[in-house]
């Protein structure tokens, strides 16, 4: 077996060359949060602070109704009970071994859009299986093809799938038996367009055969750190995946799981979230455009999809001397290579440097 290179190691030179820019870094690499985890998400994982006990991975029963009742009242998910629901210990887990929790290995094909997440292809690689990178997933030989990753919004490029083509995409993979699993970590974080869930039933058609939706705290709720986030979807894939978890002994702790309880109760804090990135979104395209750049999708997720029309690393390089460091667009695949991805969730002080140093 052989994985691609830590695709982050390659930037460190670059960061530290901006590290060394006279008022400090803007780091505009990595999309981590950096704005406080709000007070009733805090306020429930010290109240269970005290869980000496094992938890268990399928969740406690004000887990489960808390993913139920987030999942209809956002997704517009219906018919959901708890054999519908899974809480995973953060979404980037669940992508890598998800192809080997699966059975998928040696002869299978696992298929993910491009430009992408490199932890599709990873994961592919990590049971044996092919990875194949696509721009039509309806295009994709379905011969041997076990799993079909869907990312809408989309990380690193923000474009979010129509419904319509979400719709003829579910009904293919089912006409074909090939498992559907969409990323929709970033649906909260819509800007000019307003994602919609593989589960909605006009996509679905109120069924939640074939298909499992990705969903995550860390972007909408600041809870990177707390490794929380969740499957809604197949009862049955769901089901063998909660077996294949509870031998492999993956719990979300029972802490987090209070506070996930919290942070799907409460609408307020992702309101004020969206808030803030909003404000910083529009700064740095504004910025970014009046230095050369075209921005391009972008109209979800946390991150610009820019270009100067020149190769990534040059953009690195050249936004590294200035002290702003940004993702090269190959990270996430060779159509990428002329792009880099601005994630705008530094804080609002970083984020009007940037905007001064990419206007001086």
């Amino acid at each position: 077996m052989r994985l691609p290179v830590f695709p982050w190691d390659r930037l460190e030179p670059y960061k530290k060359t901006a590290a060394e820019h006279p008022d400090g870094i803007v780091d505009l690499s990595v999309g981590t949060p950096v704005d406080p985890v709000p007070d009733v998400i805090r306020e429930a994982l010290a109240r269970a602070s005290d869980s000496p006990g094992y938890p268990t991975v399928w969740g406690t029963t004000e887990l489960r109704d808390a993913i139920v009742g987030w999942s209809e009242r956002r997704l517009g998910a219906r018919g959901l009970a708890h054999t519908h629901v899974l809480p995973v210990v953060g979404s980037k887990e669940l992508v890598a071994w998800l192809p080997i929790q699966l059975g998928i290995g040696a002869g299978d094909k696992v298929a993910y859009p491009q430009p992408a997440y490199p932890t599709y292809e990873v994961g592919a690689r990590l049971a044996g299986a092919e990875p194949v990178a696509y721009d039509s997933p309806r295009e994709v030989d379905p011969d041997g093809l076990r799993l079909l990753w869907l990312n809408s919004p989309s990380n690193p490029t923000g474009r979010v799938l129509p419904k319509e083509e979400l719709k003829a995409t579910v009904a293919w993979a089912r006409e074909h038996g090939v498992l559907v699993f969409s990323d929709e970590c970033y649906l909260e974080l819509g800007w000019e367009a307003e994602p919609v869930s593989v589960l909605h039933p006009d996509v679905c058609g109120g069924s939640h055969e074939g298909i499992v939706a990705v969903h995550s705290l860390s972007k909408r709720s600041n809870l990177a750190g707390y490794r929380a986030a969740f499957l809604v979807g197949d009862e049955a894939i769901l089901a063998e995946l909660l077996r294949v978890r509870k031998h492999g002994g993956m719990m979300v702790p029972a802490p987090v799981q209070a506070a996930t309880v919290a942070a799907l109760g409460d609408d307020a804090h992702v309101a004020e979230q969206r808030e803030r990135y909003a404000a910083r979104r529009s700064a740095l395209r504004a910025a970014l455009e009046a230095n050369g750049f075209r921005i391009e999708h972008s109209e979800a997720s946390l991150y610009l999809w820019a270009t100067r029309d020149e190769p990534c690393w040059e953009t690195v390089e050249e936004l590294s001397r200035r002290g702003v460091l940004v993702a090269p667009g190959d990270f996430y695949g060779s159509v990428g290579e002329r792009h880099v991805r601005v994630a705008f969730t530094a804080t609002d002080e970083r984020v009007g440097e940037a905007v001064r140093r990419l206007t001086a």
